[in-house]
């Protein structure tokens, strides 16, 4: 089965309901390799996941440049590429959000990626010190320069969204959501609608525990990012586990794949509602597609939130040091 479409924004382009985010090839999540990751993208199309999320912090250019290498030149017309910049890697970890900052780095993606302009271009955070109507109206530059179709904001919250529209209509917003990470559910998933905003709902899978069999801290290599994420450190990582652990008992009980109800559950927030998992091999990308084939029932809806309500999850998303310019509203 294939993933049905709805328009990205109000740009005229069609996405498939689930997409691709494309931060585990750049080996962010653990070691990876070209040929892993280039089977990993043809797996992508294969499947008709065709809207394809990058950032040029991605590896410092490594995802991008895999892109780049596996299209060669020759992008296939329904694929949909979008990629997103503003943080600057520190210390100390800083947000620039002024035109020059952004189009620079824009012109650097564009070059690893091998492209002439993207789909989407993301202010990947928002400074404070930015007004949003002065963001937008960098990013409506942008798209009158011919570089990207449509622009995005990641991790707002939704005053930052009504102001940033109201000078240039947004195209998508990008925050993480998953049954674990619901905070969006407090207005930005709304304020979207309204807007006629695509919501794009990033780490639904949260970062591996809605697999076969979630990922284990133990096994992770020093230094990797989620080893400072709180979800991920004890205690709570057992109890997390543990609260899991059930959801992925009675999704094997009725067939589905584990990422594949997780999945399905995000698609059942909203009809403008987009999640973009990513992995590192194709076999991961395979157990996604379960979500295409799957509707959930308001019985179904039920358990599931009998079995991870509303904040469930134990400790915080991210650690203090990568909450820079994450707009928290709640």
């Amino acid at each position: 089965m294939s993933f049905d479409k709805i328009e990205l924004g109000r740009t005229g382009l069609m996405i498939p309901r689930v997409g691709f985010g494309a931060m585990s090839i750049s080996g962010m999540f653990g070691p990876t390799d070209e040929e892993t990751a280039q089977a990993t993208l043809q797996a992508a199309l294969d499947a008709g996941i065709t809207f394809w999320d990058t950032a040029n912090i991605y590896g410092m250019g490594i995802s991008e440049n895999i892109i780049g290498r596996f299209l060669g030149g020759k992008r296939p017309e329904d694929l949909v590429i979008a990629t997103k910049a503003s943080i600057v890697p520190g210390p100390p970890r800083r947000i620039d959000n002024s035109y020059d900052y952004l189009r620079a780095e824009l012109e650097s993606s564009l070059e690893r990626l091998g492209l002439d302009s993207v789909d989407l271009f993301y202010a990947h955070r928002h400074d404070p010190e930015t007004p949003p109507e002065e963001l937008a109206e960098t990013m409506a530059r942008l798209i009158e320069e011919g570089l990207t179709k449509g622009y995005g904001l990641s991790e707002i919250a939704p005053y930052t969204l009504a102001r940033a529209h109201a000078v240039h209509p947004v195209t998508a917003v990008q925050n993480e959501y998953s049954l674990w990470s619901r905070q969006p559910e407090l207005g930005v998933i709304q304020a979207c609608a309204r807007l006629g905003v695509t919501f794009v709902a990033f780490s639904p899978l949260a970062r591996g525990m809605f697999g076969e069999a979630s990922v284990d801290p133990a096994q992770m290599k020093e230094g990797e990012f989620r080893l400072s994420n709180p979800r991920f450190t004890p205690p709570n990582y057992a109890a997390n586990l543990a609260a899991i652990d059930g959801f992925r008992d009675w999704a094997q009980g009725k067939g589905w794949s584990v990422a594949g109800a997780a999945l399905a559950w995000v698609l059942a927030q909203g009809d403008h509602v987009v999640p973009i998992p990513g992995t590192r091999t194709a076999a991961h990308l395979a157990e996604w597609l379960d979500a295409a084939r799957i509707t959930l029932s308001a019985e179904d809806l039920a358990e599931i939130d009998r079995l991870l309500p509303a904040g469930f999850a134990h400790g915080d998303r991210y650690g203090d040091g990568q909450l820079v310019a994450v707009e928290r509203y709640c």
